[in-house]
């Protein structure tokens, strides 16, 4: 059975929550999208998803909630207009704070807490492009096991799970999760879209809650490190990206990544790896404001 309702935030602003009970008893399954408004690789999984998903053959329980930050998601922007915040950094929020502080609260308190696994959407949204792929707390091996049968293209081992996030809160409660990252720009790449439908499938057979094995088309290349995107390169200037590198190439110390210009062409700055890795991140949108990360590097095992 398929229930449809509302979690209600504040008396203007209510969640969607889709809530799936399965035939038998199992565990919970916990799914998330939309945290910032301007990404919708993972709003339009979980409508799929729950459209095809057939609850006679399911164990236990699939809590999912696709537009989480619904105020941000009207206005097509990554952070809310009403308050200025990136909700992604604001977990375990505040049941007395602002609108995006209340939203994190009732995430935290009402959805997240109550998961046996838990997996939240991303992807590079209009500004930013990152790997199709899965993210998890490389010490925590439910993690690692989740992630190689989830069937992304590329996995990340994080050795820190930094505070704010919804995955921290997670972590914090000791409940394995991982988070999902799709190219972005703005649009829903159908390759993209596959790999999330496939990695639900996948997370459900690897925690027994459907019949059959997780079915991994190839063998991921593996990431490591923080993985903080606001502690990457960064803009000091507003201007235009001429980037001489593409997502996921492997650089060497001081390779030049990237020139900023001004509108007649001419030279504002120059970017350049300050370390071996591979580019994990990149502003795609030519446009930059002072302040933007612009790359993000990453190790690979």
């Amino acid at each position: 059975m398929i229930k449809r309702t509302w979690l209600p935030v504040t008396p203007e602003v209510s969640l969607p929550l889709l809530t799936a009970e399965g035939a038998s008893a199992g565990p919970v399954f916990v799914v998330t999208a939309g945290v910032h408004g301007d990404e919708y690789e993972g709003v339009r999984t979980i409508f799929d998803f729950f459209e095809d998903l057939d609850t006679a053959s399911l164990s236990g329980t699939i809590l999912a909630v696709p537009v989480v930050n619904p105020p941000a998601h009207r206005a097509v922007q990554r952070t809310s207009p009403v308050d200025g915040a990136n909700l992604a950094r604001v977990f375990p929020g505040s049941p007395d704070g602002t609108l995006s502080e209340r939203i994190a609260h009732v995430i935290a308190s009402d959805v997240i807490s109550r998961a046996d696994f838990y997996l939240d959407l991303h992807s590079g949204g209009v500004r930013f492009a990152m790997p199709s792929m899965a993210g998890y707390a490389a010490l925590d091996p439910r993690g690692r096991a989740a992630a190689e049968a989830f069937g992304a293209p590329v996995i990340w081992g994080h050795p820190v799970i930094e505070p704010g996030r919804t995955v921290s809160v997670a972590h914090a409660r000791g409940i394995p999760f991982l988070y999902c990252e799709a190219w972005g720009a703005g649009r829903i790449a159908p390759g993209d879209l596959r790999m999330m439908r496939r990695g639900i499938s996948n997370l459900l057979r690897h925690l027994g809650m459907t019949p059959g094995r997780p079915e991994i088309p190839m063998a991921p290349r593996r990431l490591s490190g923080v993985g903080n995107t606001d502690a990457g390169l960064t803009a000091t200037a507003d201007g235009f990206l001429l980037l001489d590198v593409a997502l996921l190439d492997r650089v060497e110390t001081g390779q030049r990544l990237g020139r900023l210009v001004d509108l007649h062409g001419q030279l504002i700055e120059t970017y350049h790896a300050p370390c071996r890795g591979t580019i994990a991140l990149t502003h795609e949108m030519p446009i930059v404001a002072k302040g933007d990360t612009l790359f993000l590097l990453a190790d690979e095992e």
